[in-house]
């Protein structure tokens, strides 16, 4: 009996994935969970096993091929083979059925050029494992943008120079608004998520291009790593579909310090780290259920407010910023956030973070460390429509009220916060409730911990 094996759904949001390495050959025999191949989306990478014991027959799809959600990619021969994957001795190979597949780019072909061009990370993979220099592809997609099949069409023959180039604009002709039309593109576009969407011709901007880089001596040249490369298209689409506006609170911690200093070693002796960012997710969870406007993503040509609060907290990882997700947030206290956070950044930080722990945040908080951070407007985690980032806490004189009415001067820890959210849905009004909640109830620290 033959099973396939499918490229399963890894999680929201993602829709295709690309075969990194395959960890079996046709004819191998596997047994039941056994790793098949190594999987890699734009959120993380994992292995996928096989869903019964039994021979390998075919693999459908070639190492560094990008395959949709549901594709079959391989075939196991269950049942007559089985028993072999369970008998002592070495590992079994048996004999190819089908022909192999094509080999993958050798390691020693020149490097080709990918960043210049219009493309998502996958194709941009695709690009660099099938030699083809993007740079030369002319894309079909929308506003040029180069597909996977492009570049398959070139990398089986000469790619397709006849193409008449667009128009340019006179110089002398000064940019026009976009046409209704157009702007309904746009929406389109910048709703459909993932990937940089590039300028529109006539809109006044995109025109600008940077001067060649002149090597001199002394500079390094980093080549960007697949994760910054999806950092870099995801934090450039948002600035692109997401109208960000900033506001800053200013929060006096002197009641939050004082109930975690009365409490840290406690939890340290359990292992635990009682954070001030456990306290401002705390805080932003329970200001998320009193104002919904922020827990919400935008669609096509309406918006979604979800029922669900899902806390996505920025960590770093030996392949760079990751941002896992405490789910249900507002309905953990104090310990469960802190147990939640601190599971999740030492997973990150061993490498062991998964893609179901990436998926489904309905908001951000970030915090970017401790020193020489006063405040900053962070980009905006698509398709959240907020984030709220912290920055450093320092004593200050401030202005206090004394038990007998009169005002004083104390010296208190004082921290900055920064909101960023989406002008498309959030209204200024919305955004700043939110944040003055999440403000006070820091300033009160009434948490039970």
């Amino acid at each position: 009996m033959l099973i396939d094996v499918t490229l399963p759904q890894l999680g929201e949001s993602v829709n295709e994935g690309t075969i990194s390495k395959w960890l079996v050959r046709e004819g191998d025999v596997v047994k039941k969970d056994q790793a098949l191949v190594s999987i890699a989306t734009d959120k993380a990478d994992s292995e996928l096993p096989a869903p019964a014991a039994g021979r390998v027959t075919k693999l459908l799809a070639a190492e560094g091929q990008v395959v949709p959600v549901k594709t079959v990619i391989a075939q196991i021969e269950e049942g007559v083979f089985a028993t072999l994957s369970a008998a002592p001795g070495p590992p079994v190979s048996l004999p190819p059925i089908s022909s192999p597949q094509p080999a993958t780019a050798a390691a020693s072909a020149p490097a080709r050029s990918t960043l210049g061009a219009l493309a998502t990370p996958t194709v941009r993979k695709a690009a660099l494992e099938n030699d083809v220099d993007l740079s030369a592809v002319q894309g079909t997609g929308e506003r040029g943008r180069v597909t996977r099949d492009d570049v398959m069409r070139a990398a089986s023959g000469p790619v397709d120079r006849a193409a008449p180039a667009p128009a340019p604009v006179p110089a002398e002709v000064p940019p026009v608004a976009p046409a209704p039309q157009r702007a309904q593109q746009l929406a389109q576009l910048v709703n459909q998520g993932g990937g940089f969407v590039p300028p529109i011709p006539g809109v006044g901007f995109g025109a600008f291009k940077v001067p060649a880089y002149k090597p001199h001596d002394g500079d390094k040249v980093v080549p960007f790593t697949r994760r910054r490369r999806i950092t870099a298209d995801h934090m450039t689409y948002s600035k692109f579909a997401s109208p960000h506006v900033v506001t800053v609170a200013e929060v006096d911690l002197h009641r939050a310090a004082k109930l975690r200093d009365a409490h840290k070693e406690r939890y340290k002796a359990e292992g635990m780290s009682l954070t001030m960012l456990a306290f401002v997710v705390v805080a932003t969870a329970h200001a998320l259920r009193e104002n919904s406007a922020l827990n919400a993503r935008v669609l096509e040509d309406s918006y979604v407010v979800f029922r669900d609060i899902n806390i996505g907290v920025a960590v770093d990882s030996p392949d760079g910023l990751v941002v896992p997700v405490v789910r249900r947030a507002d309905e953990l206290g104090v310990r469960g956030i802190v147990r939640g956070i601190d599971d999740l950044a030492r997973r990150a930080k061993g490498g062991k973070i998964t893609i179901d722990d990436l998926g489904g945040a309905t908001f951000s908080v970030s915090n970017p460390g401790l020193k020489g951070n006063l405040f900053g407007g962070a980009i905006i985690n698509q398709p959240n429509v907020g984030v709220l980032r912290m920055g450093e806490i320092q004593k200050r004189v401030v202005v206090v009220e004394s038990p007998d009415g009169e005002d004083a001067m104390a010296i208190h820890p004082i921290m900055y916060m920064a909101l960023s959210y989406d002008h498309r849905v959030v209204d200024g009004v919305a955004a700043n409730g939110f944040l003055w909640r999440v403000t006070e109830l820091l300033e009160k620290a009434e948490f039970e911990v």
